[in-house]
């Protein structure tokens, strides 16, 4: 190397040399290196490298919105109602397949009476929409008001020739159907899901006959093809 080469190197740095392949190497003496490697200087730099790897991992990672709610069996609460409900309980069969159960709860079991008993059954329906059932020996007219978020009936809906009453609340989007039977207990089905899906729900409901009540129902719900 000529002096000319060795004046154009700049400060701090070796002369550069030939690495195999043809590219070039440049060696930086240890005070360059210090300070190109700490400092606020080098900080900045080592943060900016992981932040650029945090974004690129998460722009490559798969993401959803969606929140996804568990499947539920409610075979223990099915048997329970059959088995301890002062009154004949009602349950979906021959539900589509798509009808996903994600919630079931009881309230007023080993009461003696003292409570009302109600049974609420949530499902995702095949539109991606909520729909539940609830039934209760509570007061008809305190127990629909509080299911169907409205006192105000909006109309009737014909489902297997048996007329329910029709509600709606604007402000939760929820739509309901409610019928009391004639020993007093309420049926409701509502959730954020059509009146038609809806109306397929309450079509499903059947007595469930106490006779049955010491065989362990099915692990999973009932479904149609």
């Amino acid at each position: 190397m000529t002096e000319e080469d060795a004046s154009e190197s700049p400060a701090g740095t070796a002369p550069t040399e030939t690495a195999p392949g043809g590219r070039p190497v440049v060696e930086v003496s240890p005070a360059v290196h210090k300070r190109l490697t700490t400092g606020l200087g080098g900080f900045s730099m080592a943060m900016a490298a992981c932040l650029l790897v945090v974004l690129a991992i998460y722009l490559i990672t798969p993401r959803s919105n969606e929140e996804i709610l568990p499947t539920v069996d409610y075979g223990s609460q099915l048997w329970a109602m059959r088995n301890d409900a002062p009154f004949t309980s009602y349950a979906p069969e021959g539900l589509p397949a798509r009808w996903r159960p994600t919630s079931s709860r009881l309230s007023g079991m080993g009461t003696d009476g003292k409570k009302p008993v109600a049974w609420h059954l949530g499902f995702v329906t095949p539109g991606d929409e909520y729909a539940a059932l609830e039934q209760s020996n509570e007061k008809a007219s305190e127990y629909v008001p509080r299911m169907t978020n409205s006192s105000k009936p909006v109309g009737t809906q014909q489902v297997n020739g048996v007329a329910w009453t029709k509600y709606h609340r604007k402000d939760k989007k929820a739509n309901s159907l409610a019928r009391t039977l004639p020993d007093g207990v309420s049926l409701v089905v509502t959730g954020t899901a059509s009146y038609e899906e809806l109306a397929i729900l309450a079509a499903s409901l059947k007595p469930q006959s106490k006779k049955d009540a010491g065989l362990t129902p099915s692990a999973t719900p009932t479904t149609g093809p």
